[in-house]
């Protein structure tokens, strides 16, 4: 019995995250545009919400920067408040 090989059904995940990083630093991103509605996208989820810094890995400092453009590209109708299926 020792000697019996343990099988699964499906193999075990193992999590291997990868770091995050702030796309703005390592591009050396100085000023985010409002103007670009398709950069600004990525930073959006399927509803048009915001996402968190958490998930985009951004940093505190660009993090309020894409706010702020986001807003900014809402109230000049590139970007939409609300939608459905958004990317």
């Amino acid at each position: 019995m020792a000697n019996e090989e343990v099988r699964y059904l499906n193999p075990p995940t193992v999590d291997v995250r990868k770091k995050k990083y702030c796309r703005f630093k390592k591009a050396g991103i100085k000023y985010v545009d409002y103007k670009d509605p398709e950069f600004l996208k990525k930073f959006l989820n399927e509803q048009g919400k915001i996402l968190p810094r958490r998930i985009t890995g951004t940093s505190l400092k660009f993090q309020r920067k894409v706010a702020v453009a986001v807003k900014r590209a809402r109230s000049l109708a590139l970007l939409p408040y609300v939608t459905d299926l958004l990317k």
